[in-house]
């Protein structure tokens, strides 16, 4: 998103809402919306199953009443008139603002980005602190980095579309379209407009990464949890050479599936806490699979754009004394969604409580404060951290 993040047996389509549930943990570009666009921001998140929670945040305190929200809709669409805009404005009003209303069209869309693969240009978007719209990471190879986009780039209009000021979601949406179409982007850069035209394509992410240092650390990068991430950490971990240290890096990791997200963490856990969160005052508990590796030493890995999902395994392993987390403060994305299907099938995810992890801190604005904190050289610092653990040069 718990959850997501990002979303099934868990991939549902928007007709089998009702069948299923699976919790879900924002990517904060992340999974959801990002993921089939290429588009991958701090508040974008992944879609899932109706009547299952997503983290997200860091959040104003209010949120949009299910019911409001659905009556706007069932008179927008009696009316005649847009019911996914009626929800949006009545969420808008809320306060909740991050609650965001998705058409089938969207949601189907999410689905596609939990496997890592999507269609979109290949950007990671973002909001600037001006309301505009700006690049913040073009993945290699995609059309956004053979137009010559660049990490930085402010944009200014799709297809026409002025962006600036419009929810990020809505960006998106913009974006987003059949394999092979062209999308007309107008960007700022160093004060110069720029009018780029890509054609979209079926993009494809590898959300785990492993490594081998020639000191015998392992380094098992996450760069998203999309389906079956926490299966690879796993594997990772198994096949790690026998009493060398493991460095997780978390660092950039906007979120995604909280079920994958539980799967990691229970690589490095016999069982036990994971994290806790509510909805609607209602306590929910998550817990790790037994059987995990508890004795190899192990360094997390995380910076400000360690969000979500990510900032509940690394939560989850500091609190319970099994990693030592290095880096610098992660972003502090940690309340709780609810996707509601609405009279006219599209989808509002509405705030409804906050994640903590095992000692009981919340995720949501703080974030985790690292044991040993680094700006440069992390990786080195980890390899040095894991020799005071035992292990390492």
């Amino acid at each position: 998103m718990l959850g997501l993040p990002s979303i099934p047996a868990f991939c549902l389509r928007p007709r089998d809402l009702r069948r299923g549930a699976v919790l879900t943990m924002a990517f904060l570009a992340a999974v959801g919306t990002g993921a089939y666009t290429g588009c991958w921001d701090r508040e974008e998140r992944a879609a899932v199953p109706a009547g299952a929670p997503t983290a997200e945040g860091p959040r104003e305190t209010g949120t949009a009443d299910r019911e409001a929200v659905a009556r706007a809709v069932a008179e927008a669409v009696a009316e005649g008139k847009s019911g996914k805009k009626a929800a949006q404005e009545v969420v808008s009003r809320s306060g909740d603002r991050w609650g965001t209303v998705y058409d089938q069209g969207e949601y189907a869309a999410f689905a596609e980005g939990l496997d890592g693969h999507w269609t979109g240009v290949g950007v990671w978007a973002g909001r600037a602190p001006d309301g505009m719209i700006k690049v913040d990471k073009v993945q290699p190879g995609s059309p956004a980095a053979r137009a010559g986009l660049r990490a930085g780039d402010r944009l200014l209009s799709v297809d026409g579309h002025a962006v600036t000021g419009l929810a990020v979601p809505d960006v998106v949406a913009l974006l987003r379209g059949d394999a092979g179409t062209p999308v007309v982007l107008n960007l700022s850069r160093d004060g110069a407009d720029l009018t780029e035209t890509v054609r979209r394509e079926q993009l494809k992410t590898e959300p785990v990464t492993v490594r081998q240092r020639p000191d015998g650390v392992t380094v098992i990068k996450v760069a998203s949890f999309t389906r079956g991430s926490g299966d690879r950490v796993k594997a990772a971990v198994k096949a790690a050479p026998p009493g060398e240290g493991v460095v997780l890096d978390l660092r950039g990791n906007p979120g995604g599936l909280v079920t994958e997200a539980v799967t990691t963490a229970s690589a490095f856990l016999d069982g036990g806490l994971v994290a806790t969160y509510d909805v609607r005052g209602d306590q929910r508990v998550l817990y790790a699979a037994e059987g995990g590796d508890t004795s190899r030493p192990l360094v997390a890995l995380v910076d400000g754009g360690t969000m979500s999902a990510a900032e509940l395994v690394a939560g989850a392993l500091q609190d319970r004394g099994r990693a030592v987390a290095v880096g610098s403060r992660t972003f502090g994305k940690g309340s709780v969604q609810m996707p509601t299907e609405l009279p006219d099938g599209s989808v509002a995810e509405l705030t409804v409580g906050t994640y903590r992890t095992p000692a009981g801190r919340s995720l949501d604005g703080g974030g985790i404060t690292p044991d040993v904190p680094a700006g440069e050289r992390v990786e080195e610092r980890a390899v040095t951290v894991l020799g005071g653990l035992g292990v390492g040069p």
